[in-house]
């Protein structure tokens, strides 16, 4: 039975929260929430399930430390906070609490991320005898097993294309995903967070680097591009309202140059609605989302990945995949030598064990 702290209860927190309850091979002790409205309440009114856990929501890093718990699942946006998550992160592993994460994407692959966040990290890690590991969809599983999966089916690569193709217009995160990609500002405006010099780069660059590593292949370069679509008619969705003259699609990627041609592609297509950039691509069939890996080669493979569920939407369903993605990996964590932990170092069969279990 493994003692679990939930940090953080927003888009992908509250699926965490939920299902650090429901298994039987965990026992949730602590739960770390920031906003006033949820500090002071019990950790099944926060995600909305019926049965009280006696697990009240603080906001005191120090008194979930001294739980003394094997692991802390970490979803706090970190991206607009990077050096306050990197604390609190150091904070828990100094201490000698493992720690899985959905966030700091800049550790999704952490064998090639930059020193200013893996330093702190790893010495904190070895200070307290912890581990870290930090995955997700994208970046993330998407960036990391998909692809690993894909090549393992082809005799020769000549490139591989890693897409997220999502319609955002259901996922009610205007403050963070809505902000930092731009969409509903003007061409006028200052250009979003994203796509400031060098941003998408940083972000997605570790896993393409990591990618290249895998295929024994040094890359010539590694660059960015960007383009934003503005509506010309306004859109009513659950992100925002958009009016005419603003952006309500973007794509970028991240790609990796050998020899002069691109081999790696990283790439988003985000949009608020089937209507917006209609020259760009669509998921297969009518879906919402995709989640693809293209492998050319030999043969060519491509890969498909489309999350559903009976009752929330598929942005939702992606939120529950990226919890799930860490979440089932800490009884692995737990055990790990201390340090930071890369996808590579997890068998994936490891990611399986306790998801099966009788509802009686």
């Amino acid at each position: 039975m493994r003692r679990v702290v939930q940090f953080s209860t927003g888009n992908v927190g509250r699926h965490a929260l939920q299902t650090v309850i429901g298994r039987p091979d965990m026992e949730l002790v602590g739960l770390h929430a920031s906003g006033p409205d949820k500090i002071g309440c019990d950790a099944a009114d926060v995600c909305g399930l019926p049965t009280a856990t006696g697990v009240i929501a603080t906001n005191d890093i120090g008194a979930l430390i001294d739980l003394a718990p094997d692991c802390v699942v970490y979803t706090a946006l970190a991206e607009t906070r990077p050096m306050e998550a990197i604390e609190e992160l150091a904070r828990f592993l100094g201490a000698g609490i493992n720690v899985v994460g959905t966030s700091l994407v800049w550790m999704a692959a952490s064998r090639h991320a930059e020193s200013w966040v893996t330093e702190p990290l790893q010495a904190a890690c070895e200070a307290g005898n912890a581990s870290l590991y930090i995955n997700g969809i994208d970046p993330g599983y998407s960036g990391d097993t998909l692809v690993h999966t894909a090549a393992s089916l082809a005799t020769r690569v000549e490139s591989i294309t890693v897409q997220e193709i999502f319609d955002y217009g259901n996922y009610d995160d205007a403050e963070f995903t809505g902000a930092s990609m731009g969409f509903g500002t003007s061409e006028a405006d200052d250009p979003p967070p994203l796509l400031l010099p060098g941003v998408v780069e940083s972000i997605w660059g570790p896993q393409v680097r990591g990618l290249a590593a895998n295929l024994g292949v040094t890359l010539d370069e590694i660059r960015q591009r960007t383009e934003r679509w503005f509506t010309p008619a306004p859109i009513e969705c659950a992100m925002m309202s958009v009016q005419p003259g603003q952006m309500a699609a973007i794509r970028f990627a991240t790609e990796g140059v050998l020899d002069g041609r691109t081999v790696i592609t990283l790439e988003h297509v985000n949009r608020l609605t089937t209507a917006a950039a209609p020259d760009w691509d669509f998921p297969p069939d009518g879906q919402v989302g995709v989640h693809r890996v293209v492998v050319d080669g030999d043969p060519r493979v491509e890969l498909n990945t489309h999350l559903s569920h009976p009752v929330l939407d598929p942005t939702d369903a992606g939120c529950i995949s990226t919890a799930a993605r860490v979440v089932n990996a800490i009884d692995w964590v737990c055990n790990a030598p201390a340090g930071l932990i890369a996808v590579e170092d997890v068998p994936q069969s490891a990611l399986m064990r306790g998801l099966l279990w009788s509802t009686d």
